[in-house]
């Protein structure tokens, strides 16, 4: 492997690891330009990766099919905290239940896509890229809205953040990455590491091509990080999350928001819910915490002043069957549920119709929103993007805005 497709698929590529010498500050300075200021519109993607059941997320406990269907993994009716008279929410997602009595949360069901994938890496690749099933995209609906972003102004990698120490596809762009941040300070401290220094003796030998791609990707890279870094010794947060990895993820996006960071997508993955055998149990202590973190979150964004500044999505690549398997657990299935959480939207309310588990498509739900009319209304209405350009084509919206 030659160096320069070493440097293409190492962790430069990602904001990762390595560290700008000084021989690079000049074309950093170049590169980076004049931070803008932020627009005020924030949106923070939580990625419930594994495909969360969304039938007993938000459970339609009126229903009897629903209870036959599901003998022993169901809740029980006098369990679910109802939203109205059909749906409720799971008993361990309190904390959101609490947000949805104040006006926060609009939950949309029957959320998927045509010709549904059930395999874990395609959906998902299918969900971050905003493609069709049988369309195989190279980056993601993010990183083309950070292309759009940075269109003509500085390259600006954070402004596009990920929560952690490698890039999803979501998050890469034609001309641009977005910045993937676990811990501002370990990723300072990275970005000026020697290491590159034995680059800086051998740099003769590169070829302009490769000498170009070495300096935007390193500047990018420690630019951002000095940036990011910066600004959080500003402020900090005192709010009290939980101590698992979303709540302390979530904690991490709110300290960046409270900063003054100019970032317009945070994006958040936490794993688990592939619920195949014994789901009751993994998916209450997922849920609750789910639930606690983003409780903790939007109080905190509240004691902030900055709730209406914020919107929260929640999604999975995928719901569960209908049908409980004989390892109480459920397997892949379609549609599931979208939570928008935050951001000045219409006080609480339920978007559409709850499942209908008379009308199946072999024996998972049938979508009835496209995701991407979703991700078409944020883009346009919340983010003030141009949806079609990222998007590749005109998806009706929700009214969600």
């Amino acid at each position: 492997m030659n160096r320069r497709n070493f440097l293409k698929q190492s962790a430069l590529t990602t904001a990762g690891g390595l560290l700008i010498p000084n021989f690079l500050k000049a074309y950093e300075k170049q590169t980076l330009g004049q931070r803008v200021a932020p627009t005020g519109k924030i949106l923070v993607i939580v990625q419930l990766s594994g495909g969360n059941d969304g039938l007993n997320t938000v459970v339609p406990y009126r229903n009897d099919i629903y209870y036959r269907e599901r003998p022993t993994i169901a809740i029980r009716p006098d369990k679910v905290l109802a939203l109205n008279d059909e749906i409720g929410l799971h008993p361990a997602m309190q904390p959101l239940k609490a947000l949805y009595d104040d006006g926060l949360v609009t939950v949309i069901n029957n959320v998927g896509y045509p010709n549904p994938d059930r395999s874990h890496f395609r959906s998902m690749d299918i969900w971050q890229t905003a493609s069709d099933s049988d369309t195989y995209l190279r980056t993601g609906w993010v990183g083309r809205y950070l292309d759009a972003a940075c269109q003509g102004n500085a390259q600006q990698p954070f402004r596009t953040i990920e929560v952690d120490d490698t890039l999803s596809l979501a998050m890469k762009g034609n001309s641009l990455n977005g910045l993937a941040v676990l811990d501002p300070k370990k990723l300072y401290n990275q970005t000026r590491s020697s290491l590159v220094t034995r680059l800086n003796k051998e740099r003769s030998a590169d070829s302009p091509e490769s000498v170009t791609y070495l300096y935007k990707t390193l500047a990018e890279t420690v630019s951002s990080a000095d940036y990011v870094y910066d600004k959080t010794k500003i402020r900090t947060t005192s709010a009290t999350y939980p101590n698992h990895e979303l709540g302390n993820r979530l904690k991490t996006v709110s300290q960046l928001i409270q900063s003054g960071v100019s970032t317009s997508v945070y994006y958040i993955s936490i794993g688990g819910f592939d619920t195949h055998i014994n789901q009751p149990g993994q998916q209450e202590r997922l849920l609750r915490q789910y639930a606690e973190a983003v409780g903790a979150f939007m109080d905190d964004l509240k004691v902030a002043n900055r709730q209406n500044d914020v919107l929260l999505m929640t999604f999975s690549e995928f719901g569960r069957r209908v049908k409980q398997n004989a390892s109480n657990g459920t397997d892949h299935g379609t549609a599931s549920n979208v939570f928008l959480i935050g951001g000045g939207l219409p006080a609480r309310r339920v978007l559409n119709e709850a499942p209908n588990l008379t009308k199946l498509t072999d024996g998972d739900l049938t979508y009835s929103v496209d995701f991407r009319q979703i991700y078409a209304t944020l883009l346009h209405d919340y983010l003030g993007a141009d949806d079609v350009a990222i998007l590749g084509r005109k998806f009706d919206g929700v009214k969600i805005v």
